[in-house]
């Protein structure tokens, strides 16, 4: 009798493994991975908020419903975000942040679109077409690196700006010529293994937009940077508006982005250094005037810890994006984070081509990344006694 149970419950067992195949053995969770399915949202369930219109465009199920409960929304969308493909703005927006930004929906409406959508079923065939635009071969680097080596990463599966990507690129080559350091440069994702990771001092993420690292491949990263790595990131890196990843939008930026002004986009402000002592602002001018794309930020970084080094002068530019008021009163534009042994530097300067070409941007950034990658004064721990 006891041989008989034992043999049906391996036989429900073995049956439910092979209906839901996302189910893993508890003690090879973490050493079995499934490349197809191995990214974030692969069997999420669908929602309003913690889903982006892209996922929801790839499975027909889940599309059905928007346009019932929704009529016509899809259809409304201008083509740069209803895109199926990254990159497309459609990855880093959600209903509720078009919601509550751009296209009022009754709350209502959404709630009831939130039900229904909880209801469509995520089978494998959904969460491997949600996979489809994470990397899992790492790219071949050089069997020898000259140290220190610099990882820039620009993958965008977000928005994507080419001249700004562009412009960045060969700033940082002209930097790391000048400082002799050994510069990779890739788009590849699956370069965020501990293996690799390990080559270098630090990584720069050019204008990364979009979430683009597997669940594997974040815990190596996070485990890379609070073991002592270095991060340095480039505006558009911070300029999402719909975070997948809470530890990268909270603890390694520090703050999540709200919008940048329209009308004109492109304006000049005053920016003030707040820490004249800091290294990676040494040498900069008290104040200067500049013409860029302004971020606004729905959480103030320095309130959650981190070391301002430059902000914006409000009143010398219009920070508002049609009705929605930009105003942050003390807006930080560029800071560093100190996470357990590794060192964030971030700039939200860097949108247009030209910025890469002025003089004072140059120096924040050969500055940031020095410092991010621990060349020269860059201790986390004096900069907390301050």
């Amino acid at each position: 009798m006891c041989v008989e149970i034992l043999n049906r419950r391996l036989i429900l067992f073995l049956w439910a493994l092979a209906l839901f195949p996302q189910v893993r053995l508890g003690f090879a969770a973490d050493r079995v991975e499934d490349p197809e399915v191995d990214c974030p949202a692969a069997f999420r369930t669908y929602s309003t908020g913690g889903t982006p219109l892209l996922d929801l465009l790839l499975n027909p199920a889940a599309k059905a419903v928007v346009d019932r409960d929704l009529p016509g929304f899809f259809a409304r969308l201008p083509p740069i975000l209803s895109k199926p493909a990254p990159p497309t703005l459609a990855d880093i927006l959600t209903i509720r942040t078009m919601a509550s930004e751009f296209a009022p929906i009754p709350a209502s409406t959404l709630d009831k679109l939130d039900e229904d959508l909880a209801r469509v079923p995520v089978r494998r065939e959904a969460a491997i077409a949600r996979c489809a635009r994470y990397d899992h071969t790492p790219p071949v680097l050089p069997k020898s690196l000259n140290h220190p080596a610099i990882l820039v990463f620009s993958k965008s599966n977000g928005f994507r700006d080419d001249p700004s990507v562009n412009a960045a690129a060969a700033a940082l080559k002209t930097i790391a010529a000048q400082e002799h350091w050994t510069l990779v440069s890739t788009e590849n994702a699956a370069v965020f293994n501990a293996a690799d990771l390990q080559r270098f001092k630090a990584v720069i993420w050019n204008n990364v937009s979009g979430d683009v690292l597997t669940l594997a491949q974040r815990r190596d990263f996070q485990s890379y940077i609070e073991g002592g790595g270095g991060y340095a990131g480039l505006h558009g890196s911070g300029g999402d508006f719909y975070y997948d990843w809470d530890w990268y939008a909270d603890r390694l930026l520090g703050a999540r982005f709200k919008s940048h002004p329209m009308s004109p986009q492109f304006q000049a402000a005053k920016l003030k250094i707040d820490d004249r002592n800091h290294p990676i602002v040494r040498g900069l001018p008290a104040e200067w005037i500049m013409t860029d794309e302004w971020y606004s930020f729905q959480t103030n970084p320095r309130q959650k810890g981190a070391h301002v080094l430059i902000t914006l002068d409000e009143s010398t530019y219009q920070p508002r994006a049609g009705k929605l008021d930009l105003r942050m009163g003390d807006h930080p534009i560029a800071w560093t984070q100190c996470l357990g042994n590794g060192r964030s530097f971030y700039t939200a300067i860097g949108h247009r081509p030209e910025s890469y070409r002025e003089p004072n941007t140059n120096q924040l950034i050969h500055q940031g990344v020095a410092w991010a990658a621990g060349l020269g004064q860059s201790s986390c721990q004096a900069e907390q006694t301050r």
